[in-house]
């Protein structure tokens, strides 16, 4: 009596044994309907978007080309102009003339330039900027000095802006060619703050084109009557 207790009763409803097959066998496709008109219609869009972008590679390329050659026309000029500012230092060490610039002092403050891009999506151009001058203002606070920061790009600027911590003499920013009249805004704020004796020494951080795919971080520190460093582009 207990075992036909525990058997199924003839009379009671069967279940099914799966839903979800049950359910989308009872489930009819809707095939998609197109025209051959159509169909021409989407190659055509497509055949129009692809020459757009062909064209916006082209332009593309060009105006980088124009870029590279610039920086690489402009290179003998700036090392020449820094030999011939380094001959007139060397001329007015001998000769009884008040040259502010020339001024060694104990360094007690130091301006750092950090010169960064306006636009982001060119890898670690920007990244690796920042990273050395967080680095560099380690070093400076582990040493027991004192600094500031002139930021030179939109990027530099937008870091800088969110660490109100970190002292900034100054943000500038550029056009996306940048002027003559630009780099002496640049001139003015560092001169001012070297002769003020404000700051005791000025270190230059930016980057140095070699090609499309590699720039090198330059670390330069702005000697005129000890070292003679190389000022490229």
């Amino acid at each position: 009596m207990i075992l036909s207790s525990l058997l199924p009763s003839k009379d009671a409803p069967e279940v099914p044994s799966n839903n979800f097959a049950s359910c989308s066998a009872s489930r009819s496709v809707t095939p998609i309907r197109c025209g051959l008109r159509e169909l021409r219609g989407h190659t055509d869009s497509v055949k129009s978007t692809q020459k757009i972008t062909k064209a916006m590679k082209l332009v593309a390329a060009a105006k980088v080309r124009r870029a590279q050659e610039a920086v690489v026309n402009g290179r003998p000029f700036s090392e020449t102009l820094v030999e011939v500012l380094y001959n007139i230092n060397e001329q007015l060490q001998t000769e009884d003339i008040d040259a502010p610039l020339t001024n060694v002092r104990p360094v007690k403050k130091v301006a750092l330039v950090v010169v960064t891009g306006d636009r982001g999506l060119c890898g670690s151009f920007n990244s690796s900027i920042i990273k050395k001058a967080e680095a560099r203002i380690a070093e400076l606070k582990d040493l027991g000095l004192d600094y500031t920061v002139i930021s030179v790009g939109k990027k530099g600027n937008t870091y800088f802006l969110r660490r109100p911590y970190i002292p900034v003499d100054k943000f500038i920013e550029g056009n996306t060619l940048p002027t003559a009249k630009e780099a002496q805004a640049i001139a003015d704020d560092v001169f001012s703050l070297f002769v003020s004796e404000e700051v005791d020494k000025v270190e230059l951080l930016y980057t140095k084109f070699v090609s499309l795919v590699k720039s090198d971080l330059l670390f330069i520190p702005c000697y005129l009557s000890h070292q003679r460093e190389k000022f490229v582009m």
